[in-house]
């Protein structure tokens, strides 16, 4: 087991980008003798983070390491920006590219793995919910499988924004400067529901899908939302609730739950 701290060359972002990688064990020492994720070579799970993080959120507020070990995993933890993980027009700003393209790239190129969609997951939590969800159906031949917890699916309700009445978290000016605007969002390239119908319109394989969200949750009603949407489509998933708010308290021990449920579909 080896961790590093890797910067490159992003042509998405102009610029570096960052991750930490959890580089899965070559060879099997005693104590994992017996698991029989070790009887396949391993798989790469990509965790984005929320809402004013970066790439350390994953390493030092979650059981990281332990999701490597346990299931034979090469977890990689980016730094995506503020943006809901969307590509914006603007040079520099092109957050779903970052991640569904130039990394993958790298991590194939430098270390040979995320090679097929049946070895690579992406997952995230709140605004890294929503990134999961959206660049798993915007790069459906890339990703296998989706992990998503409490996700940021503001595209539901951001039609109501108001200068006036800053929404939760970031002020309007961020969220119209995010999206565009605000009453276009629905059916557009930055709505999950609308790139999932799209691929399954177009014949198109989705991902497989793990959600859940706290009951106490502020972001409960929009989770159900996709979840009622999902339920239409016939989609590969599974959706959970249960008690719970916004907090790594609720995500980590979901994490293994979504963890596990992906790799045996993908198994």
């Amino acid at each position: 087991m080896s961790t590093h701290y890797v910067r490159f060359r992003s042509e998405s972002l102009m610029r570096n980008g960052e991750f930490y990688i959890h580089l899965a064990e070559k060879e099997v020492p005693f104590f994992m003798q017996g698991n029989p994720y070790y009887n396949r070579k391993a798989k790469t799970l990509i965790l984005l983070h929320g809402y004013s993080g970066d790439c350390t959120d994953w390493l030092y507020n979650a059981p990281s390491l332990d999701f490597s070990l346990k299931y034979n995993l090469n977890v990689v933890m980016p730094t995506g920006g503020l943006g809901f993980y969307l590509d914006k027009e603007a040079t520099g700003y092109r957050y779903c590219s970052f991640i569904g393209k130039d990394l993958i790239k790298y991590l194939r190129d430098t270390f040979e793995i995320a090679l097929t969609p049946e070895d690579t997951i992406i997952g995230g939590l709140s605004m890294g919910g929503f990134g999961a969800l959206h660049t798993g159906f915007a790069f459906p031949e890339t990703f296998g499988g989706v992990l998503a917890l409490s996700s940021a699916l503001i595209t539901y309700t951001i039609h109501t924004f108001k200068p006036e009445t800053d929404p939760v978290m970031a002020n309007y000016e961020y969220y119209v400067d995010t999206f565009g605007p605000l009453d276009k969002v629905r059916g557009s390239a930055a709505d999950p529901e609308f790139l999932f119908k799209k691929n399954a319109d177009t014949g198109v394989k989705n991902p497989a899908i793990y959600m859940a969200c706290g009951t106490e949750d502020f972001l409960i009603e929009p989770n159900r939302l996709m979840r009622d949407f999902l339920s239409t489509q016939n989609a590969d998933f599974k959706y959970e609730e249960g008690p719970g708010v916004h907090d790594w308290n609720f995500w980590t021990p979901h994490a293994y739950t979504g963890i596990e449920y992906l790799l045996n579909k993908l198994s």
